[in-house]
């Protein structure tokens, strides 16, 4: 019985170690996510994405250390015109879309938690040679950088709503709690008033909120955030919470709100998605 034991146990181990790889390197997406297109060459760091105002398509940029561009892609993902800004992109984040059609700009990114002042950039898809800059700095950060262990003023995600964007952080120091922050949507300088947290152990990416108001997504690597039966965006992480998961789907960066219940999605250097709630 000793040595069919242990014949048992030497077949189990050797399956195992043949078997493992393909297991652990499986990428299957979910059904639910559907690939669009790979983005085009001059999207290499796709890092925010919205959708136009007429719904033709889609708006997306680059991140830190590119030019100031925003690329619009029709629906298939084709690139079909890049739209040179004169702004300055110091680490450009996530874009947002106003109820009048606005595009805004979050130039938001604070990796090291240095930087004094932040910006927002609203720009209007008929004139973009206007823009308009909300400047900001974070109502609680006293030190620049702060400890380790409270660098919580990065920001990859913003929304829209009722006049106001949200902002939410990328905890760096501790990497478990998500910070909610509203500016006003008006230019000139102002603080982001802290509003809100919610315990959270993934670096959030990217974020949006439904035409409805009723459900906001966030989006970190692989992972959807999903909030729904939203009463009060300023406290969405008060819905019902649900988080799906992107494997397969890369470093995603970017999410936007095509209707209630489609989301486009992007990676960073990688494709176009969408995701059927």
């Amino acid at each position: 019985m000793i040595k069919i034991f242990f014949a048992f146990v030497t077949i189990l181990a050797i399956s195992f170690y043949f078997l493992r790889e393909p297991l652990l390197r499986s990428t299957a997406a979910p059904a639910a996510l559907e690939k669009v297109a790979a983005l085009p060459d001059e999207v290499s760091e796709s890092s925010g994405i919205e959708v136009l105002p007429n719904g033709s398509g889609y708006l997306t940029h680059n991140d830190a250390g590119n030019k100031p561009y925003l690329y619009q892609l029709d629906k298939s993902g084709k690139l079909t015109k890049t739209i040179k800004l004169g702004l300055p992109n110091v680490d450009w984040e996530d874009l947002a879309r106003d109820d009048k059609g606005n595009i805004y700009i979050a130039d938001t990114g604070n990796n090291k938690n240095k930087r004094k002042e932040l910006a927002i950039y609203k720009v209007n898809p008929k004139d973009y040679t206007k823009a308009e800059a909300i400047r900001f700095s974070y109502e609680d950060q006293k030190d620049f950088p702060p400890a380790k262990q409270d660098m919580n003023f990065d920001c990859e995600a913003i929304f829209w709503h009722g006049g106001n964007l949200y902002l939410i952080s990328k905890d760096r120091g501790q990497k478990q709690t998500a910070k909610i922050y509203r500016v006003t949507a008006k230019a000139g300088k102002q603080q982001a008033k802290l509003i809100g947290s919610h315990k959270i152990p993934a670096a959030i990416t990217g974020a949006a909120i439904s035409p409805s108001g009723k459900e906001v997504v966030l989006i970190s690597k692989e992972k959807l955030h999903i909030f729904q039966q939203v009463k009060n965006p300023e406290k969405f992480y008060d819905g019902k919470y649900k988080e799906v998961s992107l494997r397969g789907a890369g470093q995603t960066e970017a999410v936007a709100f095509e209707t209630d219940k489609m989301l486009v999605i992007t990676s960073e250097g990688g494709n176009l998605y969408k995701y059927t709630l």
